[in-house]
């Protein structure tokens, strides 16, 4: 039992320090030497848990869709108005990419492993796509285009990373990111042109 303790405080460390480092320098950059130091664990131990830098970023892949997963699943199945909910899950994925080193790891291991196993978009696009779905029939104008929404929504979600992680390699600092996209949603239910009809 002490055994199976300290391995998963091992594990745990492991993931931790992997999830950082890729966060911070993206898969390539990334080394197992690195991870080894940050987490204060010997290469044999990293090794034992991790074989390849493959499986410890499948760990923190894995560890980074599990937060998002539990987050959509909180709102998916909510009876309020379906735009709101929309709205909500992005603020969520704003907060929990600003919190939640591995959250953003795993958006960023997505984007550099293109063949990733669990790929970081799928825990909460699909979600997404449900919730215009149905705000198409209950709220959004006739002439509402939700393919451009769609595209809006991920557009606001995966820019709002690399805001963090822009703010992150300049100030060292990340918080805001929920805030900043409530202000943008604001804006986009309002609308900013005098004249919404003027051609593109």
């Amino acid at each position: 039992m002490v055994k199976q303790q300290r391995a998963a405080r091992t594990r745990e460390a492991l993931v931790q320090a992997a999830a950082a480092a890729f966060d911070l320098v993206g898969y390539e950059a990334a080394s197992l030497a690195h991870v080894s130091k940050s987490a204060g664990i010997s290469m044999g131990a990293l090794t034992f848990h991790f074989p390849t830098k493959e499986t410890l970023a499948t760990a923190v892949r894995v560890r980074g869709a599990s937060a998002t997963r539990a987050a959509t699943e909180r709102l998916r199945h909510r009876t309020e108005r379906p735009l709101r909910t929309l709205i909500d899950l992005t603020l969520e994925l704003a907060r929990l990419l600003d919190e939640d080193v591995a959250v953003r790891a795993a958006a960023r291991l997505t984007r550099e492993c293109p063949r990733s196993p669990v790929p970081w978009t799928d825990e909460w696009l699909p979600t997404v796509k449900t919730l215009l779905a149905r705000a198409a029939k209950e709220e959004l104008r006739p002439d509402a285009d939700t393919e451009a929404l769609l595209v809006l929504t991920t557009h606001l979600v995966t820019g709002t990373e690399s805001g963090i992680r822009r703010r992150l390699l300049v100030a060292g600092e990340q918080h805001g990111a929920r805030e900043e996209l409530g202000r943008v949603w604001q804006l986009v239910l309002s609308g900013v042109s005098r004249d919404p009809d003027a051609p593109l």
